[in-house]
């Protein structure tokens, strides 16, 4: 982290030593056919590129070379992936993406191109050169469906191998290219652009209910000779709304908390089939233990705790509770005991079980 994170990119031989991928290509395959699952299929002939958004009921033969299949949050929907993801939470999860996996026939890729983020590139499966290139001419190739770099000039490249990691930081050009079939675990992160997260809250703010709205009013205007021209008071009124209103610190910070912890559009929670009443409830996490859901994202700052994009009010001894569930994403039995004698507490679990986000079940995620 202190000599490589966002510095320089960093290739690790044998970082997953003997390392077996924990998903099989059919079963990839089966995620891209689900319409919860973010997918793409990218393929070239000769000079000429295509871009198809799933799901897919039907890809190309695996014979055919120079395809790539590329399936977005696979450790949401799996969970020996979402363990495997757990191996990077050295990371804040805040800042974690997700796991994409690349499937690409003999030649397939996306091209050289760039992120705006960092990358771990771990290949699972058979080989890939990679290519890389230091940040420089940022132009792309016109009428492409994909964002290629147009001047690409590696200076490095490497073929990995299973259990090969390589880490680019943002800004990095890269093409990576199958040599023969072979599968890519994509591990990135999250960056947001100030645009980005400017655009979210003041849409945010402007919905939020507040105090009293003023609106303009010019009572005793007189009738002018130019009515094309904008009115000196109302450029005024609307500039002084403008560079005047200011978010507390209390309203950002809430919708921070809110905004990083939100799940994807495509995440949706299912409840138990067979929901337990709030009592049942704490017998058996008291026996069993509680786990996070796969899916949801959960956090703390300060006094604040948010998860999946709420924002929650609770009182000092459950913030100690909440916040080693968010650190570990799971609480032991002799834990629950504890912490569920404290019943806002235990509204709260109960009530993120009967949501889905929640699961009976101690085991932690791996650190």
């Amino acid at each position: 982290m202190r000599r490589h994170w966002q510095r320089a990119p960093l290739l690790a031989r044998g970082a997953f030593p003997g390392f077996a991928s924990p998903i099989e290509p059919a079963a990839l395959f089966g995620l891209a056919a689900r319409d919860d699952v973010e997918s793409r299929l990218v393929a070239r002939d000769g000079g000429r590129w295509t871009l198809r958004h799933g799901p897919f009921e039907r890809l190309p033969s695996r014979r055919r070379p120079d395809w790539t299949l590329l399936v977005q949050g696979t450790d949401l929907h799996d969970d020996a992936m979402h363990a495997l993801m757990s191996r990077f939470r050295f990371v804040p999860d805040a800042r974690v993406d997700d796991l994409m996996v690349s499937f690409a026939t003999d030649g397939g890729g996306v091209g050289p191109h760039v992120d705006q983020y960092d990358v771990f590139l771990l290949q699972a499966r058979g080989t890939r050169r990679w290519r890389i290139a230091p940040p420089g001419d940022p132009t792309l190739v016109p009428g492409v469906p994909l964002k290629l770099l147009s001047r690409f000039e590696p200076t490095e490249a490497w073929v990995l191998e299973p259990g090969d990691m390589l880490y680019l930081p943002p800004g990095w050009g890269h093409d990576g290219v199958a040599v023969g079939e072979c599968m890519t675990f994509s591990i990135g992160f999250r960056a947001p652009s100030r645009l980005e997260f400017l655009s979210a809250f003041l849409a945010a703010a402007a919905d939020a209910p507040g105090g009293p709205d003023p609106r303009f009013g010019d009572r005793g205007r007189r009738a002018g000779a130019h009515p094309g021209a904008l009115p000196d008071d109302l450029a005024r009124r609307l500039h002084d709304w403008a560079v005047g209103w200011r978010p507390s610190a209390a309203e950002v910070d809430r919708f921070v908390g809110c905004w990083l912890t939100e799940p994807k559009a495509t995440v949706w929670f299912e409840g138990p089939e067979r929901g337990l009443d709030p009592a049942r409830f704490a017998r058996a996490a008291a026996r069993d233990g509680l786990r996070l859901d796969r899916r949801s994202r959960m956090a703390w700052r300060g006094a604040g705790v948010f998860a999946n994009g709420e924002a929650l009010e609770a009182p000092a001894p459950a913030r100690r509770w909440l916040r080693r569930l968010a650190d570990r994403r799971a609480l032991t039995a002799a834990e629950c005991s504890r912490a569920l004698a404290d019943d806002g507490l235990a509204a709260i679990l109960h009530g993120w079980y009967d949501a889905g986000w929640l699961r009976l079940d101690e085991t932690p995620a791996p650190r």
